[in-house]
């Protein structure tokens, strides 16, 4: 093929690579409630209601019925990019505002998650595995990449389409984007204490870690109330860890 063509299917290639992985880096603890209607709670103590839609550049939450604001125009739903997390405290997910099919899903999800089997702790732990050689895997590639270029009929092509390679290696090392972190890692499935910040003010809330990325942890079946004054609600909780942090075992 002339190298118009190769180019072409280079850039059709790597276009269908990266759409499918940005598609499924989307953060999994917020991913976790997509579907159903949540509150956002943010570090200025105003609260969003709505159904949670998440995309890899952030999440939209549509509103139940149009409404409109101060200055009379009609909104339907409110938008949160990536960059504007830091205003997050916490996505709540409350257990009476759920679905039927909703209700049974995350109480299927509960049960698969509280003191996990020897099955989904084998998975988690080749996961984190790759995780952590994902430096190393990196550095195979290259190594592969270069061996190609110099000793194979592709070299050429390859050589020529470099920028393309390179950004399908990027999109393939950063699908693997949670950060592996041990302390967490080894309460996965149990009670813990999060330590959740509000001003100047330190909440504590008990429930299952279900799961943390980067950016967020993620705790199921909690009593929560956002102040001393209200009564508990039960409610799954994904906490910025910005504010909230595991501080005890709670088993």
């Amino acid at each position: 093929m002339d190298p118009l063509t190769i180019t072409i299917l280079f850039i059709i290639l790597v276009t269908i690579v990266g759409a499918f992985i940005r598609r499924c880096k989307r953060d999994k603890c917020l991913r976790d409630f997509t579907g159903n209607m949540v509150t956002l709670e943010r570090t200025d103590k105003k609260t969003v209601w709505g159904k949670l839609n998440v995309e890899t550049t952030g999440l939209e939450l549509l509103y139940p019925q149009k409404h409109a604001d101060e200055d009379g125009h009609d909104e339907t739903s409110y938008i949160l990019y990536k960059h504007e997390y830091s205003n997050m405290t916490a996505l709540l997910c409350y257990h009476d505002q759920l679905s039927e099919a909703n209700r049974k899903k995350r109480q299927k999800k509960l049960k698969r998650t509280y003191h996990p089997g020897p099955i989904r702790k084998l998975k988690r732990k080749t996961v984190n595995l790759f995780k952590t050689l994902r430096d190393s895997v990196m550095e195979i590639l290259n190594v592969a990449m270069t061996h190609a270029r110099k000793v194979t009929p592709a070299g050429g092509v390859l050589t020529s389409q470099d920028k393309y390679v390179s950004q399908m290696k990027q999109d393939l090392m950063g699908s693997v984007g949670t950060s592996y972190e041990p302390l967490l890692e080894k309460h996965i499935g149990q009670k813990v204490v999060l330590e959740l910040i509000r001003g100047d003010k330190i909440f504590e809330y008990c429930g299952v870690l279900k799961e943390y990325t980067a950016d967020f942890v993620e705790i199921m079946d909690v009593d929560y109330t956002p102040d001393r004054e209200q009564s508990a609600r039960k409610a799954d909780i994904v906490a910025s860890r910005n504010y909230g942090l595991v501080r005890h075992l709670g088993e």
